[in-house]
């Protein structure tokens, strides 16, 4: 386990939080590095920036670099990557960077040198890449130098205390320092150092003679309740107090706690649950939905039209689908079957080579004008409105039919709980070529590993499969 993860997750934040400050201080030494090699090589075009657009240009990519850092989780392993992976994401930040100001460049209708932008660019990859490199060591020392030790102890000496002790003294270069252990039964806790096991009526003489910053319960469910005393003396003492919650059963799900008015709510949820995010995404999807609507609005309405004149029944094909939690919705797309495709359906399902979803090969109710719209994904141009609707995202697990969630295994209606998308991880992966049980299983690690970063790669690797057509039958 990366020593990143041993420590306190708010602790950590103040990890990211310095990466993020000595970004901003190489990006500036880089931004005046470069501009001051700049205008001193002599080059055929003098380049020369005002003090008040140079000052916008500075604050503009220190802001444009840590937003990439933050947004691709470079700062979450900064100080225990392999040097070779601090090298790699630096790049990739700093190329995005330097493409973000260009872009920056003719908005603000700028006239930047090429060349400052290249130097600027390899400078800063070169002052991020040595600092980076070194950052574990130099926070260790600093934090041995300067930072302030925090005492924990630990009420339990089980199996889990055990663990927990563990985890607690590898997280020592953080500054976490284990007291010992509170527990009635009497004798020491032998882990890489002895503890000592008080026993829990000498807390009160333990909090006025130690200094103790926290205490970790890890005891059985049925003690906590036993406990009572003991957590009314530590919130009166103001000593912060945490619970190992292992003892609730829970795989995939994220802890945190909530409240419902004054009432305190421990919640565990398996798919996620970020409001700030998800509120970003869905307003990816307003925004990016309705400009494709408007641009492919008078495409929409000659496929319309084709599909009129060479074959029989209405241009959009309707059907309830499974929508975010299980709610119903009615699901549109282009018809590229012929008008009594669902009556057939039951006499053809035995040649379906998927166990759950019916996927038929070569499956003879498609039109020749289905076949061709359904291999370049033209028949899902009108989920778009979907989209728009809130019924469905840009990316996210395809909405399935009722009839298929009924046949879900337990496990496999977690892909209900987020809103079913446009394109999934598992169409970037095969599309049509993918079986049953990876799709699934492609769709639980969208849902466990979700982030905005995530959506935009699927939606850029999506491109080049639908514009040839790779991967569908």
């Amino acid at each position: 386990m990366l020593c990143c993860f041993r420590v306190f997750s708010r602790h950590y934040r103040k990890v990211k939080a310095i990466f993020g400050l000595t970004d901003v201080l190489l990006i500036s030494l880089a931004f005046i590095a470069a501009y001051e090699t700049r205008i001193r090589v002599h080059l055929e075009k003098l380049f020369y920036l005002d003090f008040p657009i140079a000052v916008l240009l500075l604050v503009l990519s220190a802001l444009i670099w840590t937003a990439i850092g933050y947004w691709f989780n470079i700062y979450e392993k900064l100080d225990s990557a392999h040097p070779r992976v601090v090298l790699r994401d630096t790049f990739q930040q700093c190329a995005l960077g330097a493409i973000s100001l260009v872009m920056a460049e003719y908005m603000l209708r700028l006239d930047l040198s090429r060349s400052f932008v290249a130097l600027f660019a390899v400078y800063a990859w070169v002052l991020l890449c040595l600092f980076r490199i070194y950052a574990g060591r130099a926070i260790g020392g600093i934090r041995r130098e300067f930072g302030t030790a925090h005492y924990v102890m630990v009420v339990g000496s089980g199996a889990g205390a055990r663990n927990l002790g563990e985890a607690l003294e590898q997280s020592s270069d953080y500054g976490v320092r284990l007291v010992g252990f509170l527990d009635d039964d009497p004798g020491q806790v032998q882990l890489t150092q002895i503890y000592e096991r008080y026993p829990l009526r000498q807390l009160p003489d333990l909090l006025r003679q130690h200094v103790i910053d926290e205490i970790i319960f890890a005891v059985d469910s049925r003690k906590l309740a036993e406990m009572e005393e003991v957590f009314l003396l530590c919130d009166e003492e103001g000593v912060r107090t945490r619970v190992v919650v292992d003892f609730c059963p829970h795989v995939n799900s994220q802890v945190y706690l909530d409240r419902l008015g004054a009432t305190p709510l421990l919640t565990f949820s398996a798919a996620p649950h970020d409001e700030i995010r998800l509120l970003l995404k869905r307003s990816i999807d307003i925004v990016l939905a309705a400009a494709a609507l408007v641009l492919l609005t008078p495409f929409m309405l000659l496929i319309a039209l084709l599909i009129h004149m060479t074959s029989p029944g209405p241009a959009i094909f309707r059907q309830e689908r499974c929508g975010l939690n299980g709610r119903r919705f009615t699901f549109y797309k282009f018809r590229s079957m012929c008008d009594n495709a669902e009556e057939m359906k039951a006499s053809l399902v035995h040649l379906s080579t998927r166990s759950t979803a019916t996927k038929i090969p070569n499956d003879p109710r498609l039109t020749p004008l289905g076949r061709f719209l359904r291999k370049f994904s033209i028949d899902e141009w009108p989920q778009l409105w979907n989209v728009l609707k809130g019924d469905m995202s840009l990316v996210g697990p395809r909405p399935a039919v009722p009839e298929e969630v009924e046949m879900y295994q337990r496990w496999q209606r977690r892909r209900l709980r987020m809103r079913p998308g446009l394109t999934c991880l598992w169409a970037v992966h095969g599309r049509d070529t993918v079986d049953f049980e990876t799709w699934m299983k492609m769709d639980m690690q969208y849902i466990d590993t979700w982030s905005l970063a995530l959506d935009w790669k699927i939606i850029l690797r999506t491109i080049p499969r639908v514009l040839t057509g790779r991967g569908a039958s």
